[in-house]
């Protein structure tokens, strides 16, 4: 594995619920560059929450706390 979660679990049902929210209203109502926007920041939401991993997390440091006895992740 290449990265290392930094999305609990908690949070990652909430982004993928908020990605799917975000992508239905995109479909359903707004048009244009409007929805075109809302649809793309609702692949990026719903990605971080399914892979458990987000890229603006990491930049700012964040990480779990899911250090196991023997010192390994």
């Amino acid at each position: 594995m290449f990265y290392v979660k930094n999305v609990t679990s908690g949070e990652r049902v909430l982004r993928v619920a908020a990605g799917l929210l975000a992508a239905a209203i995109a479909w359903l109502g707004v048009g244009g560059m409007a929805g075109a926007l809302l649809a793309a920041s609702a692949g990026g939401i719903a990605a971080t929450g399914l892979f458990g991993f987000c890229p603006m997390c990491a930049m700012f440091g964040r990480r779990l706390d899911k250090v196991k006895k023997n010192g390994t992740l």
